[in-house]
């Protein structure tokens, strides 16, 4: 088993994230919570498990506000979603969550996408907006600038959004232009 913690902090408002990432054999798990003062303060927490091959199997976002706590869950069932349970017809065709408030559901798509220059790996995401906690149909597209270096382009609800993306040798984002930086805690 390989554990790792990464920590995140927000370029465009005042935020910070930390996650531990846990690979096994037979799958990958990660627990993190990000601390934000966006939308009055509110404190998310997101735990994933994923296939060996880094899809996510399921996630559990919770977060607290002022206006207290809620949760979602959503789940991956054969070829669609479920929603806190319910199945949700409208997901069909999302290959991947794509969680709002970290750069961590980037690796997924990153990691599949050809490594070849110039290549782009289109996909249908089921988009949680963090702040909301609701779940949407959405489409993204990742473009390869060369081996560590992706375009970010989203085809869905925030159409017109384009960002570039450093990320290491596992397809963990480094900087997220506009949004996310990795930090390294002095030792």
């Amino acid at each position: 088993m390989i554990t790792s913690i990464l920590f995140w902090r927000r370029t465009d408002i005042e935020g910070f994230e930390r996650l531990e990432l846990s690979i096994e054999p037979d799958g990958v798990k990660a627990s993190s919570t990000v601390l934000c003062l966006e939308d009055g303060g509110f404190r998310l927490d997101h735990r994933w498990r994923l296939s060996p091959d880094w899809r996510a199997q399921s996630v559990t976002v919770e977060r607290w506000n002022a206006g207290g706590h809620d949760m979602l869950h959503l789940e991956r069932v054969g070829a669609g979603w479920h929603v806190d349970g319910l199945p949700r017809p409208d997901l069909d065709g999302a290959e991947e969550p794509d969680l709002s408030v970290t750069p961590f559901c980037n690796t997924f798509p990153i990691r599949r996408a050809p490594n070849t220059q110039n290549a782009s790996l289109p996909l249908g995401t089921a988009f949680i907006d963090g702040l909301a906690l609701t779940v949407a149909r959405s489409s993204q597209r990742y473009d390869r600038q060369g081996p560590d270096r992706l375009r970010y382009v989203d085809l869905g609800l925030s159409r017109g959004f384009e960002a570039d993306l450093v990320v290491d040798e596992e397809g963990l984002v480094i900087h997220y232009q506009h949004l996310f930086e990795r930090m390294t805690p002095p030792n």
